[in-house]
């Protein structure tokens, strides 16, 4: 698994809002088209994790782009919107929880994103991942940027799709069996989501029996 030199930025290093300086010099390096990939869903108890590739227009990036988790549900929904209508590139790709369950959540999350960036329609020069890691087996030169959805306006283009995707998903599932409350927690392990786990025990194919509850004690999974 390839690693970067140590990438990380201080506080007073990160600017207000992710810009395109990282982009603007790969460019400059002959490096171009480049491609942002990022995941959502490592921490929560249920679903896949899910990642995305984005490769901006320079000349046409969407207003307000930042780290998906410090925006609100209807700000990245809305910016959602204008990636899909004014990127150049998008791609998303998923890793279930049972090949979650198979390995672990960060070689997970790093296949989901090496998958989004191999289905990118223009196949990009460089990848910026966010993270510390490398997605394995990419097609170009990839580098790791710690914090990335706050420094790289392409990486958190990415955060934002691969957040909305997995929220929706998630909602889909809350809409089919309401037991859960997938729809409100997205499957985080929020006190509602423990307790109707304790009541219902793990849906099967959903959660993430790896996870702790799951491993601290014996549960049947459910149907569906």
């Amino acid at each position: 698994m390839s690693r970067s030199a140590s990438d990380s930025p201080t506080l007073f290093d990160l600017p207000v809002r992710p810009d395109f300086s990282l982009e603007n010099s790969a460019r400059r390096e002959g490096l171009w088209p480049v491609a942002g990939t990022d995941e959502a869903g490592r921490g929560p108890l249920a679903g896949p994790v899910v990642a995305a590739a984005v490769i901006l227009d320079p000349d046409n990036i969407p207003d307000g782009l930042d780290d998906s988790k410090r925006m609100d549900s209807a700000a990245r929904n809305a910016v959602f919107d204008e990636i899909l209508a004014r990127a150049v590139s998008v791609s998303f790709s998923s890793v279930c929880a049972h090949s979650i369950d198979c390995g672990d959540i960060r070689k997970a999350s790093l296949e989901a994103m090496r998958r989004s960036v191999a289905n990118l329609c223009t196949p990009p020069k460089m990848v910026l991942a966010d993270g510390r890691d490398v997605p394995p087996a990419l097609p170009c030169l990839g580098r790791a940027v710690v914090k990335g959805d706050q420094r790289s306006q392409s990486i958190a283009a990415a955060s934002i799709v691969a957040k909305v995707i997995r929220d929706r998903m998630m909602c889909r599932v809350g809409d089919h069996d309401p037991r859960y409350g997938f729809e409100v927690h997205m499957g985080y392990a929020t006190a509602r989501h423990r307790a109707a786990i304790d009541s219902s025990g793990p849906m099967v194919r959903l959660h993430r029996l790896s996870f702790a509850p799951f491993r601290l004690r014996e549960l049947e999974p459910t149907g569906t």
